[in-house]
């Protein structure tokens, strides 16, 4: 498995693998930082180049990859760079994340991490970003590369459009949409729908400003 990033999110994202005794043959992947050793914690390698990486997943015979990083830009951008390499996106979900057992719909890539609660007729697109004490209520549909900030909660019936990013404790109340491409400030209570390209705050959260369409 290869894990994309080597900083601060991958080295979270590394602590799902060592729930379920998974290290062997773990990877991470980072060709920007020129901070990060070659070796991280002193066992898992770090890959630089997309040569490397090709030949590591055919070394492997396994060319499995999971997001490390935030951002939904920068995580559909590497999905992207990986996938063009012959990469296979994959999900990293913590067993001590809560999630229910019926009706639940999670997409490839997704990253779910400890202390998170999903619960029933949940919705959830491809390389969504699940930080630790987050919660996703029932019947809620979230989009692709959604990020969730430590502690924002989804509450009932919402919908949360694609690109979006919830800030660190941000509330979405019960049946609100939220659009495409939206920040949602920390601890912004979200109480009315929210139009695409909005940055959001406040109690209860306001438009703020007009954010630029995402290019993709």
């Amino acid at each position: 498995m290869v894990i994309v990033g080597a900083k601060g999110l991958a080295k979270e994202v590394l602590e799902i693998f060592a729930q379920r005794n998974q290290l062997d043959r773990i990877y991470f992947f980072d060709n920007i930082s020129d901070d990060v050793p070659p070796i991280l914690f002193g066992r898992f390698p770090v890959i630089r180049t997309i040569d490397l990486l090709k030949k590591t997943f055919d070394s492997l015979q396994d060319n499995s990859f999971t997001l490390g990083l935030g951002n939904p830009s920068h995580r559909k951008r590497l999905t992207d760079l990986l996938s063009e390499a012959g990469g296979k996106l994959s999900s990293a979900i913590s067993i001590k994340a809560e999630i229910g057992s019926f009706g639940n719909l999670i997409g490839d890539g997704c990253t779910i991490m400890s202390g998170s609660v999903i619960t029933n007729g949940v919705t959830i697109g491809k390389g969504v970003l699940v930080n630790p004490l987050c919660s996703i209520s029932h019947d809620s549909k979230i989009g692709d590369f959604v990020e969730m900030s430590p502690g924002a909660r989804i509450t009932g019936h919402c919908v949360v459009g694609t690109y979006s990013v919830l800030g660190t404790n941000a509330v979405i109340l019960p049946k609100v949409t939220v659009g495409e491409n939206v920040i949602v400030g920390a601890g912004a209570v979200v109480t009315q729908n929210v139009p695409p390209n909005s940055l959001v705050v406040g109690v209860p959260a306001v438009i703020k400003k007009k954010l630029d369409p995402l290019p993709f």
